[in-house]
């Protein structure tokens, strides 16, 4: 059996999560402070959270770790109930995405770890100390993205294995028919940085020959299945997170890339990275104010097939086989 931590932030990594447990022949547990997803077949634990307490000035330890708040009940309530479900249950697994604590706190208890590695500048003290606990490490986008991870000592990098983009969509069959006018998806994410409603507003009043429709909360609201308004596009305006990338190229749309502000540069190094691996995106510092029509049809021109060399649909099952070996290499009720 694997366990699987899914952080809280954002929906990339909780997408990811139901994408390899539903193609994986082991058991997959879930682990997060996030409600049990519907359609998670299997075991979710529910952990406390350790972000709602008083501020505390020294949350890194000392710039060790990431997060680790003094005198934290929900802290305390999360590593005692991980502990506790991993003596009780013994996986032979822990996927980490992502959390340097809960990869080092697994492999404390004698449990290896596959992490899952964020882009961005991860040279801290904190994510070398997590890299170089797990066993292995996983990264959703190609090897020929280079500059990923800028910085990276050469010994944690060349233990990445590169899977590709993980979509939960796969990679549809097809786009949709031909049809009159032009057709503009605005994918918002959860992890915060959208445009306000009045930026979009303009925009659209900008674009008049152009058909908007806005996904996200605080506009048509969320979505559990945006599919539809993906395949329907012509070019899709998003951030550069990773899920929304990976959709993006999942449905091969040209899209307008607008980095959101992350921790450790993420989503501004990966812009850099599409804009460097010329896959069909028009990377935009912030959202832009005027010029939307020339924009989107200077977008739509782009070569969204170019998108395959991303997202070829086999991430998932490349992931799930790093995990299947590291799983089955190891004799039933080890814990070393």
């Amino acid at each position: 059996m694997i366990g699987y931590y899914v952080h809280h932030v954002g929906s990339g990594h909780l997408h990811r999560a139901q994408a390899i447990a539903q193609e994986s022949r082991i058991p997959v547990v879930g682990l997060s402070s996030l409600p049990r997803p519907d359609g998670w077949v299997g075991e979710w634990v529910r952990l406390a959270r350790d972000d709602q307490g008083p501020p505390d000035a020294d949350v890194t330890a000392g710039g060790r770790l990431h997060w680790a708040p003094r005198d934290d009940d929900g802290l305390l309530s999360r590593t005692a109930t991980l502990s506790s479900w991993i003596a009780r249950r013994r996986p032979r697994l822990l996927v980490v995405d992502v959390s340097s604590e809960v990869a080092v706190l697994a492999r404390l208890h004698g449990v290896p770890v596959v992490s899952m590695v964020l882009p961005g500048r991860r040279c801290d003290d904190a994510h070398l100390l997590g890299f170089g606990v797990s066993s292995a490490l996983v990264a959703a986008w190609p090897a020929t993205a280079t500059e990923m991870l800028p910085g990276l000592p050469e010994i944690v990098a060349r233990r990445v294995h590169h899977v590709g983009a993980i979509s939960r969509f796969g990679v549809p069959s097809s786009r949709r028919p031909p049809i009159a006018g032009r057709r503009v998806t605005v994918l918002l994410g959860r992890g915060g940085g959208a445009p306000s409603a009045a930026a979009l507003h303009e925009a659209q009043r900008q674009s008049p020959s152009w058909e908007w429709t806005v996904l996200g909360a605080g506009a048509d609201g969320w979505r559990v299945d945006p599919l539809p308004a993906l395949l329907g596009a012509d070019v899709i305006v998003c951030q550069a997170g990773q899920n929304a990338i990976a959709e993006v190229a999942a449905v091969r749309c040209p899209a307008v890339v607008i980095p959101a502000e992350r921790p450790h540069d993420e989503q501004r190094v990966t812009a850099r990275a599409l804009v460097a691996g010329g896959w069909p995106v028009r990377i935009e510092e912030t959202f832009p104010a005027s010029g939307w029509s020339e924009r989107l049809e200077a977008t739509r021109l782009l070569d969204g097939t170019a998108w395959s060399s991303w997202c070829d649909g086999e991430g998932v099952a490349r992931a799930v086989r790093v995990l299947t070996l590291l799983h089955d290499r190891r004799p039933a009720g080890a814990v070393a």
